[in-house]
């Protein structure tokens, strides 16, 4: 299907009137997560979102009147998305090396999971600043750790929570890739009971 392009179409007379664009507040908020990744929240602006949104600017101002509210759900628009698919990682683990396996590539994945750590990250830089956004990061926080709960129970989640944090942090700034075992080990550790805590 041809991508619309154009906000308007010739009508009777020249006039021009409105294209029906249903899916257009979606590609903003998309666009502005693209923002976020090359720019971060200090660089995003409305005139930028519009550019990669290949959409006027008014589109974006009537959709999003300030760019707190523009920045604000397209954080809330990526946290819903990221709960989605954090919840669809572990649909097909049957076994606690399915498990390590889930939560190494969570770390090693690479570029395709580049986009969404770097997201996470801005965001949780951004709630620093905004209570609203940490309320949200919160509620992110704890649907994540009510994943891995079922599979480790709330007080192992807690600690591989903030392990896998700590590591997907690491793995973005670092020059020089820890090795895919060192990221399996340092999972396993977390994962390991601890004798009189974890009962």
């Amino acid at each position: 299907m041809e991508k619309v392009k154009h906000q308007w179409a010739a009508a009777d007379g020249g006039r021009r009137v409105r294209r029906h664009d249903p899916e257009r507040r979606t590609r903003i908020l998309d666009a502005a997560l693209d923002v976020l990744v090359t720019d971060g929240a200090a660089g995003i602006t409305h005139r930028k979102v519009a550019a990669r949104a290949d959409v006027p600017l008014g589109s974006v101002t009537y959709h999003f009147a300030s760019l707190a509210a523009l920045q604000a759900q397209a954080f809330s628009w990526y946290v819903e998305q990221r709960t989605a698919e954090f919840e669809g990682l572990f649909t097909a683990v049957r076994t606690h090396e399915d498990l390590v396996e889930v939560l190494v590539e969570l770390v090693q994945g690479g570029p395709s999971r580049r986009r969404s750590a770097v997201l996470g990250f801005e965001l949780h830089l951004a709630a620093l600043r905004d209570p609203a956004l940490r309320a949200l990061t919160q509620k992110w926080t704890g649907d994540s750790r009510a994943v891995l709960a079922r599979f480790t129970g709330p007080e192992v989640a807690d600690r591989l929570d903030a392990l896998l944090e700590g590591l997907i942090l690491r793995a973005l700034l670092t020059t020089e890739p820890e090795p895919r075992e060192a990221t399996r080990e340092a999972i396993v550790r977390a994962l390991t009971p601890v004798p009189g805590r974890d009962t």
